[in-house]
């Protein structure tokens, strides 16, 4: 065995979304993707007490062709869809939807989390999908903490979403090879994570500060790595809490439009007709 080394230290920046205010890694303009990985959003995004829920977060919006993935750090996200789900992810959870064909839903904050006010501190990224699985049939996975294997390293917890660490293997439902993580590292452990060499890795730090083996990351900072090894040497300077995502590459060329992830601009003008004419469903939010 031996280490990925570092490629490149990337320093999120920040950006305006209709007013919401988000820290975003990938893609930037030397980075359009890690394949399969193709989007990260970091925000931590406040909640006014009292307020109404159903013009908070964000409303009905469609996708296809990809899986958007939510890890919920803070507060609570309440999700719905129009194909029936409607779940409330806490925090420690993951929200996970595969998109397939095409579905419609909506992520706001709890009615809870609207009452008492607060803040959602989340990361969503996008997985791109390979081309076989794009049109099947969409499927929505809510992952509460509890139910989130995690595994104890020098005194730092590792949480296993997805793929395998140490022999524990995660539940989410990957459509291509993957490894997906969410860590804390206590200030001075030290331990390694296995991925295997062909995958794509990358490690996104919410805040506080690791050093991989010369070089050191930041709050706010996304870590490449190089394709020469199959272990990642993490010392943690500070108390940090981390993200790993590492997969297998598609290799497939990509045609995106909004919340659209195909291989074609042909699939793409499809993707539009379809939620147009009502193919991808309706979503009528409840509020009770």
């Amino acid at each position: 065995m031996s280490n990925k080394s570092v490629k490149s230290i990337n320093p999120s920046m920040k950006i305006n979304m209709g007013g919401i205010l988000l820290d975003q890694p990938l893609p930037m303009k030397e980075i359009n993707q890690i394949d399969p990985f193709l989007l990260i959003h970091h925000g931590a995004l406040p909640v006014e007490q009292g307020g109404d829920q159903s013009s908070s977060g964000v409303g009905p919006h469609p996708h296809r062709g990809f899986s958007p993935v939510t890890f919920v750090f803070e507060g609570e996200v309440q999700h719905q869809d129009s194909i029936g789900n409607n779940e409330i992810v806490k925090a420690g959870g993951t929200q996970w939807m595969h998109a397939g064909k095409g579905i419609v839903h909506s992520e706001r904050p709890s009615k809870a989390l609207v009452e008492q006010g607060g803040f959602n501190e989340i990361i969503q990224f996008w997985v791109n999908t390979p081309s076989k699985h794009k049109m099947e049939e969409p499927y929505y996975f809510p992952l509460q903490k509890s139910g989130t294997p995690t595994i104890e390293k020098d005194g730092s917890t590792i949480a296993i979403v997805a793929g395998e660490q140490d022999g524990v293997k995660g539940p989410a439902k990957t459509y291509s090879p993957q490894t997906l993580l969410r860590g804390e590292i206590k200030e001075g452990s030290e331990f390694s994570l296995h991925t295997p060499q062909s995958y794509n890795t990358l490690i996104y730090l919410l805040d506080g500060e690791i050093q991989f083996g010369e070089t050191r990351a930041k709050a706010r900072d996304m870590v490449v790595f190089n394709n020469d090894g199959d272990e990642i040497q993490l010392k943690g300077l500070e108390n940090t809490r981390f993200i790993l995502l590492s997969g297998e590459p598609i290799g497939e060329e990509i045609n995106t439009y909004g919340p659209f992830v195909m291989n074609t601009s042909r699939e793409i003008q499809d993707a539009i007709s379809d939620y147009q004419s009502g193919d991808m469903g309706e979503l009528i939010e409840s509020f009770s």
